[in-house]
């Protein structure tokens, strides 16, 4: 998720968000008069969004030097969302309304009316931090190593780790070789590179399993990668039913199971001290061992998908399934860490400390130890997270997180436009044409880079990004299919439409983004 730039609310430390926010504004400099202490005409009554016109516009050699809209300090707080139910036609009363006002976009606007300090001209609509805001991104080609191959549509990738762990495997299985067939040689490390692959194929297969579930219960599959400690299927999106989500996580440690067994019934006409016969029995133990460890109860395993999937029948409630899963799987670490040196200590695994490797052997089984408690703990916290993720998504909704914008023509001078946002509490500008159908929409980021003395002859149609067919967005959007429209045509600025065509208002990516991260600090 990209958090860097954007802006929220602002507002002084102590005022509370409106509850229908516009968009994030940015502190701008001190002076000029106070739009507060400003005289205001009486409310006037606004046009319909397809009728209303721009009125004219200012020549060159008498430019009018707008009021701008302002705002408090900057906080790092993201505006608050509204319950679906909330509409935009309660702006407030003493927004601050001129004769020149132009009609805006739309009859229904959100409450934005400008802060109560002095500001200079524009900035509350430019400096919001829009040349840094983006929704949040994921690439839209999955990376991560070495491109495999695409089973059922799916990249699998082996990640750099994989090698480090293939030429850990190849060391260790070669030691063991050569304790039961020491004619090998050197030729025993060739042996045990043919383990190490075969092993990960088994591990790839497990995975597909999780894959080809996923595709028949209609789930997006992003990539499988194949890593230092076994493999992940990257399942964008969880089951819908408690019942999905536990055959889901069950039917990879059942495959290795299967595998285990055929690697058994294989073993059975082949010579047990020979290469295809421990090859075999190596095999069959490895995969059982990846069932065993993956049924265990906890989060990021299998097994942890499982329980959260039982408890979340139980309570209704697939928050209460990950939490539960996680805090088991987190438990499981701390069990990894201390009990695992331990057992392989006492023999467990046969042999004792008095025929392993001595205290050199006791650190390595302690290493590997906190590397695997280490990978279940963070993947407990993460599947936490993505879990508060999925449970806030929803309040995401481009309707509540759109600001008002007003019309201005493409001749129109900058500091007429932004006199006429200022007039009619908008914070975005629309470029449209003589019939009112939108062109473009003029970029903040461009709007701070023009000094104040060169705004009266400055046209908005040179500040403005011509609008494609992407940066149309439905005004019902939200949640999941928000960002996803987004991803897909990434901008600082779209324009909000109903479903009848009629323009609503711009979405700012700094304001999808700072709504983002909000949510994700809100506990679940």
């Amino acid at each position: 998720m990209d958090v860097s730039g954007g802006s929220g609310q602002p507002r002084s430390e102590n005022a509370e968000p409106t509850e229908h926010p516009a968009g994030p504004t940015a502190p701008t400099t001190d002076g000029g008069p106070d739009p507060a202490d400003a005289p205001t005409a009486p409310p006037e009554t606004e046009a319909s969004p397809r009728t209303g016109k721009p009125s004219p516009t200012p020549s060159a050699e008498e430019p009018t030097e707008p009021t701008e809209p302002t705002a408090g300090p900057e906080t790092d707080e993201a505006p608050e969302t509204a319950t679906p139910e909330d509409t935009r036609a309660d702006a407030p009363a003493d927004a601050p309304v001129s004769d020149a006002a132009v009609p805006d976009t739309r009859t229904d606007k959100p409450t934005d009316a400008p802060g109560t300090s002095g500001e200079s001209e524009g900035r509350a609509l430019a400096d919001s931090g829009m040349s840094k805001g983006r929704p949040p991104q994921r690439p839209k080609e999955p990376g991560g190593g070495l491109l495999m191959g695409r089973p059922f549509g799916v990249p699998v990738y082996v990640a750099p780790s994989w090698f480090l762990v293939a030429a850990l495997i190849t060391w260790v299985f070669g030691g063991q070789l050569d304790r039961v067939l020491p004619e090998l040689g050197a030729a025993r490390y060739l042996v045990s590179l043919f383990f190490a692959v075969a092993f990960y194929a088994s591990v790839l297969v497990h995975e597909l399993a999780h894959t080809v579930a996923a595709i028949r219960f209609k789930l997006p599959v992003r990539r499988i990668q194949l890593q230092f400690f076994g493999g992940v299927s990257e399942i964008e999106k969880e089951a819908e039913t408690p019942g999905r989500e536990f055959v889901l996580a069950f039917v990879g440690p059942l495959l290795s199971l299967v595998l285990s067994g055929v690697f058994y019934l294989a073993m059975q006409p082949v010579e047990p001290g020979t290469v295809p016969g421990v090859l075999l029995a190596g095999l069959m133990v490895s995969n059982l061992i990846v069932a065993a460890f993956n049924l265990l109860p906890g989060l990021p395993l299998d097994g942890g998908r499982m329980l959260r999937a039982v408890v979340w029948k139980i309570t209704g409630r697939p928050m209460s399934g990950t939490v539960a899963a996680a805090w088991v799987g987190r438990a499981l670490a701390v069990s990894v860490l201390i009990g695992l040196p331990l057992l392989n200590y006492s023999g467990a695994f046969g042999g004792g400390a008095e025929e392993t490797g001595g205290g050199m052997d006791t650190v390595t089984d302690a290493l590997l130890a906190a590397i695997l408690a280490a990978i279940i703990w963070t993947g407990a916290g993460n599947s936490l997270r993505m879990a508060r993720l999925r449970e806030h998504l929803p309040e995401l909704r481009a309707r509540t997180l759109t600001r008002r914008a007003v019309p201005v023509e493409t001749d129109t001078p900058l500091s007429e436009a932004l006199r006429r946002a200022n007039a009619a509490g908008a914070r975005a500008l629309v470029v449209v044409d003589a019939d009112g159908n939108p062109l473009s929409l003029v970029r903040e980021a461009a709007i701070v880079g023009v000094p104040e003395h060169r705004r009266p002859w400055v046209a908005v149609s040179g500040l403005a990004q011509d609008l494609t067919d992407g940066m149309r967005v439905s005004a019902e959007l939200a949640g999941e299919d928000l960002l996803d429209v987004l991803r897909a045509t990434p901008a600082t600025e779209y324009l909000v439409v109903e479903e009848t065509g009629e323009i609503y208002g711009v979405l700012s990516a700094a304001d999808v983004e700072r709504a983002f991260v909000r949510a994700m600090a809100r506990p679940s």
